[in-house]
């Protein structure tokens, strides 16, 4: 059996990133800003957790292939569509808000944080792995925030 090496000091860092968007299921890919913050903490081994701020955007891992993006919001577009008849919908909206009921539904099927390991300064993505936040509503700003654990 190994003897188990002390663990170095770790900290936490965390990072608010600013994003606007331009239409519904719209899949932008954060991969870089996500890999921005991990590389200016100096942390060698850890873990990043993304987070989006938002009830009606979500994040996902997946391939960036535009083909594939396509079927991506097809498929959420046929599970929630915007055309159904939502109680949500029904609800007094603030000014600037619309009826997105299906929005709403369609964040229910995706993760509102995900966790990736940092290994050797970077995060650890698989080949054909890219981060998307996916706005489900209308253009707006947006904000994901990255929390960093490392050493």
């Amino acid at each position: 059996m190994e003897t188990p090496v002390a663990a170095a000091p770790t900290g936490f860092i965390s990072h608010r990133i600013p994003i606007r968007t331009s239409t519904a299921r719209q899949f932008l890919d954060i991969t870089e800003d996500v890999e921005q913050c991990v590389q200016s903490s100096g942390f060698h081994t850890g873990l990043a957790v993304v987070s989006t701020l938002h009830t009606t955007a979500a994040l996902v891992i997946n391939e960036h292939e535009p083909e594939l993006l396509k079927d991506l919001d097809g498929f959420l577009a046929r599970l929630a569509p915007e055309s159904s008849g939502y109680g949500h919908n029904q609800v007094p909206h603030g000014v600037g808000e619309q009826p997105n009921g299906h929005a709403h539904c369609q964040a229910l099927l995706l993760n509102a944080s995900l966790s990736l390991p940092i290994v050797d300064g970077r995060l650890m993505l698989g080949r054909y792995q890219r981060l998307f936040l996916v706005e489900l509503d209308f253009s707006r700003p947006r904000s994901i925030v990255v929390t960093l654990l490392g050493a």
